[in-house]
């Protein structure tokens, strides 16, 4: 069966970097659009930033600059590397998985397969 396994999140304070891990299992990875999602308490879930198979990445206009999405193909891993945090980036994110061209619209429903989370919390 699938498994998205993430790892990396854990408390900070403003200005400070995480990396965030995710291992996926019982896919083709390369064959797979990939992305992280976030979800504050209180507030629907959101796209942060995205890969596609071809490796092609952008990211959501909040996160621009600060975060950097990248894959390995040959370890199945996805990789979240977040600079400059803010309070407003604690949450839990998501690692997830959809076929190829999944990435299109940015939609976080649009993803098939689903991490348990990990969480990222920002505070002085």
């Amino acid at each position: 069966h699938v498994q998205l396994v993430e790892s990396g999140g854990g408390l900070v304070q403003p200005g400070e970097s995480l990396r965030l891990s995710c291992v996926a299992s019982g896919i083709t990875f390369s064959r797979h659009d990939m992305s992280w999602v976030r979800q504050a308490p209180g507030k629907e879930r959101e796209g942060v930033s995205w890969i596609a198979g071809s490796s092609r990445s952008a990211h959501a206009d909040a996160v621009k600059g600060r975060f950097a999405i990248s894959r390995d193909d040959a370890k199945n891993t996805l990789t979240l590397q977040m600079a400059n945090l803010r309070p407003e980036d604690s949450a839990m994110y998501y690692c997830v998985a959809g076929g190829l061209g999944t990435c299109l619209f940015r939609r976080p429903t649009d993803f098939t397969y689903w991490g348990q989370g990990t969480q990222v919390t920002v505070s002085p």
